[in-house]
């Protein structure tokens, strides 16, 4: 299969640029900055060695963005046990239904899913969407 026909290695690129931007976003250890810093420039070079475009104007239309990578959606996951709503105790010491930031390569139900599994320990299945809010 030829290199720029193969999707692959563009979700491959967008996955380590989103990685690297979480990284940066939360890292405090300088040499895992560093790190991250570095993935973000392999992205980049794959995006410019497969679309043949410099690498500066990819790292313009790339690499710009600060914070946690778009899409900026939050999903939350109601877990009722005998009339109970499960909670979990954020970093901020407020309490709140598990969830966090949507990550590029997931959808919002598995994103629930994995979210529940990270900060509470249970395995779930999201069944539905229970609101959408803008």
């Amino acid at each position: 299969m030829n290199k720029n026909t193969d999707p692959r290695w563009l979700e491959w690129a967008k996955e380590l640029q989103f990685i690297a931007q979480a990284g940066l976003t939360y890292s405090r250890d300088p040499f895992d900055i560093e790190r991250f810093e570095r993935i973000r420039e392999i992205s980049a070079e794959i995006m410019s060695y497969q679309s043949d475009l410099p690498i500066e104007k990819v790292k313009e239309l790339f690499c710009n963005e600060t914070g946690f990578q778009t899409p900026k959606l939050d999903t939350r996951a109601a877990i009722f046990n005998d009339g109970k709503i499960l909670l979990v105790k954020e970093k901020a010491g407020v309490w709140s239904m598990p969830g966090g930031w949507v990550d590029v390569n997931q959808s919002i139900k598995t994103n629930t899913e994995k979210e529940v599994k990270e900060e509470a320990g249970l395995d779930v299945k999201a069944v539905r969407l229970i609101a959408l809010q803008d």
